[in-house]
């Protein structure tokens, strides 16, 4: 490929030599044409082609892409620079653009809810049976990106009408047919040309499926001679077919596959091409952009390999600086946006609810940067996969613009099911396991509602069915309830097992609160039966409970942490109080207190500091049956047993450290860290406590935690008093 691609860069010197010699007027500068192929953040080189370009005054007139190809050259296309495009890359979050939706952050409270419930990071859809979302990514972020980079195109007619007329490819999921974009909204077709299947969602236009154009044609010349330049530039930044080493596993086998089935296209194409630049990209995989100015120096070094051939395309200082007058009135900057606002996708009823919604929170005039939150805020919310804008003429008024603002419904969903597991493996004799998911119907009988239904099997069974009704529109709220939890219990002298126990709650009751954005209060009552019965020991000298049960309760909830599963910063605080007015073995009516706390505060690039802490009391009461507090196993003193300490009063604090050491890819998890803390707790009184537990007890912990798409896996050695301790791992819970 190199030599061929040689032997045509001489054969152009040669003509255009000719060309020179023959014409003895003076030439007008050549069109010259310029394709960018996919290949993910390999194309990133792509922009440090076109920084050479820029510094030795060599003039792109026309540009096509396909996929990343197509982002960049339409980035360029609208008149950013090398350096600016260079810039936008570097301040992109990518793990946030690839990410399945809105950040843990910027989730809706009760979504937060979801997550941390069940943290497997799959959200599965009913609407058509038991399906998946089309796209790992919802595209949400990198749609607002592209929104907001086009903004000031959003009315063009015609892509010729950009600074550099602009060209770029997408697939017809459903007809197997390239489609060249040249017109519409310039957003929706940069977002089109890489919707990569089933890691983007694809784009709706005109009764077409819209994917990435590289399936079909990655390095579009043909597309690109349509448009007549005089020289045609391709550049080449696709994966190269694979070595015997390569294909010895099955990733590299479908890879290795994709590559012979479009290959074929790819040179015949590249020979369409005057000249080819094909930066030594190496094994850089499609997915990493850790190394954005590597990539951009990688591609200028490539493109200054040819400058004996791409300097016969430089212009002079006079012409260079009118080609760039030329093209600098072409380009067009963003007005204030409208004040009108209209809602497109949703019903008129919905719309009218979200157009209210969000004129109450951006106000008027209407500013981007609080825009763009808010409609990141309502993705939050779960009902929707994303939300983008644009500014359009007024239907009834053309002189006037519009600020529309976009919905793309879930097409999986709702209701949706999420769904995780734990798996304990603090007792290499007996591993528990439980399996769960949570069903949300949205809408039910009246917009607005939730109803959450969850279900738990294995260790601990859990079914559980709240209705959630907002009361107007300011965030207070009913929700009445029914639930059934069944639970083993372990009950010790000292470090001997003496029981089992199976303890079996139902009733239901109703709670009145106010939800913030991260934020909850719910003040509630709840009745129902509970019964402790003996699994394993004597039943003839162990107590049992059976009967009704009664309480009144207050909780306080926030959460202003940045993950569900493995915090990097922020706040989890909590605080419950409960007032038994009935409870099986307990004479007198009595309360309880107990307030949860979880910090983490980075201290580096890949450090935190951790602090979790929790404490509960029951006042002076003595005797509170099934509802003392429990100490032992896995983040909870975890060199002792689970459950092995017990107390109507109990206090844990545990602080330490954790480092990155790796980052997964986006698509199947997050982070990896090491880590270590000191848990220092214990439990007091009651009639049941362990006989040596009325003291505090220390232990030490280090080990390795990972952040997965099926939640966090924890592999921990814990060492205690007295030489205790235990190496344990961990599914589904992390603090």
């Amino acid at each position: 490929m190199k030599f061929f691609a040689s032997i045509l860069a001489w054969s152009l010197i040669f003509s255009i030599s000719i060309k020179a010699q023959s014409n003895s007027a003076p030439a007008k500068p050549l069109k010259v044409g310029l394709v960018l192929s996919g290949g993910g953040a390999r194309g990133v080189a792509h922009v440090g082609v076109l920084k050479w370009f820029e510094e030795h005054r060599i003039p792109v007139d026309y540009i096509v892409g396909t996929s990343m190809g197509g982002l960049i050259g339409g980035t360029y296309a609208i008149g950013m620079s090398a350096d600016e495009i260079s810039a936008l890359l570097n301040s992109i979050k990518w793990n946030e653009l690839l990410s399945s939706g809105p950040s843990y952050k910027q989730l809706a409270f009760r979504r937060k809810e979801d997550q941390r419930f069940f943290q497997t990071g799959i959200e599965l859809g009913l609407r058509h049976g038991v399906s998946l979302p089309a796209g790992l990514s919802t595209d949400h972020y990198i749609g607002l990106l592209f929104d907001r980079l086009t903004l000031p195109y959003s009315g063009i007619a015609s892509f010729d009408e950009l600074p550099i007329p602009y060209r770029c490819v997408a697939t017809d999921f459903l007809r197997a047919q390239q489609v060249v974009l040249k017109d519409g909204p310039l957003s929706l077709a940069m977002r089109a040309t890489m919707s990569i299947p089933g890691v983007f969602n694809p784009v709706m236009r005109e009764e077409r499926v819209l994917v990435d154009g590289g399936l079909l044609n990655n390095i579009p010349t043909d597309v690109m001679r349509e448009l007549n330049p005089d020289v045609v530039i391709a550049v080449d930044v696709g994966t190269s077919l694979g070595d015997l080493q390569s294909i010895s596993s099955l990733p590299g086998i479908l890879s290795q596959s994709v590559g012979v089935m479009l290959i074929e296209r790819d040179r015949r194409n590249l020979r369409l091409a005057d000249l080819i630049i094909a930066p030594e990209l190496g094994n850089q995989s499609i997915l990493d952009f850790s190394a954005i100015d590597d990539l951009i120096d990688i591609g200028y070094k490539a493109a200054a390999q040819k400058s004996a051939v791409l300097e016969k395309f430089a212009l002079d200082e006079p012409e260079w600086q009118e080609y760039l007058k030329q093209r600098s009135a072409k380009k067009r900057h963003a007005d204030p946006l409208p004040s009108e606002l209209e809602i497109a996708g949703i019903s008129l009823n919905a719309g009218n609810r979200l157009r209210s919604q969000l004129l109450r929170d951006i106000g008027l005039p209407i500013d981007v940067k609080k825009l763009e939150a808010s409609l990141t805020r309502i993705t939050g919310q779960g009902r929707y996969r994303s939300l983008g804008y644009s500014v359009v003429p007024d239907w009834s008024n053309p002189e006037r613009k519009v600020l529309l603002v976009h919905v793309n419904e879930k097409q999986h969903s709702p209701p949706n099911l999420n769904f995780g597991f734990e798996l304990d493996g603090s007792d290499v004799d007996e591993i528990n396991f439980t399996i769960g998911g949570r069903l949300t119907v949205y809408d039910l009988w009246r917009e607005g509602t939730e109803w959450r239904t969850d279900s738990k099997l294995g260790f601990g069974n859990i079914f559980a069915s709240e209705y959630y009704l907002p009361l107007g529109r300011n965030g207070f709220f009913t929700a009445p309830f029914v639930g059934y939890k069944r639970e083993r219990r372990d009950l010790f002298n000292g470090r001997e097992r003496v029981a089992e126990y199976q303890l079996e709650r139902s009733g239901g009751g109703i709670d009145f609160g106010y939800l913030g954005r991260n934020s909850e209060l719910r003040v509630g009552i709840e009745a129902g039966h509970i019964a402790a019965n003996v699994r394993a020991g004597d039943p003839r000298v162990l107590p049992t409970a059976d009967g009704t049960t009664s309480l009144f309760r207050i909780r306080w909830s926030y959460d202003g942490q940045d993950s569900a599963t493995i915090p990097r910063s922020g706040l989890r605080l909590s605080g419950e109080g409960r007032w038994f007015f009935k409870l099986p073995n307990t004479p007198n009516n009595f309360a309880q207190g107990e307030l949860k706390l979880s910090v983490f505060h980075p201290v580096s690039s890949r450090g935190s500091l951790l602090l979790v802490g929790s404490g509960g009391t029951s006042f002076n009461q003595r005797d509170v049956g099934t509802q003392q507090y429990i100490l032992g196993g896995p983040f909870r003193l975890g060199a002792y047993n689970r459950d092995e300490f017990r107390g109507n009063q109990y206090l844990l604090l545990s602080t330490g450290y954790l480092h990155q050491v790796y980052q997964l890819s986006p698509i199947i998890g997050g982070k990896i860290y090491t880590g270590g803390w000191v848990d220092f707790g214990g439990a007091f009184g009651g009639n049941f406590a362990n006989n040596d537990g009325n003291r505090y007890r220390s232990a030490i912990s280090a080990g390795l935690v990972m952040d997965t798409i099926l939640g966090p896996f924890s592999l921990i050695g814990s060492y205690g008093e007295g030489g205790r301790g235990k190496i344990y791992f961990a599914i589904g819970k992390f603090f």
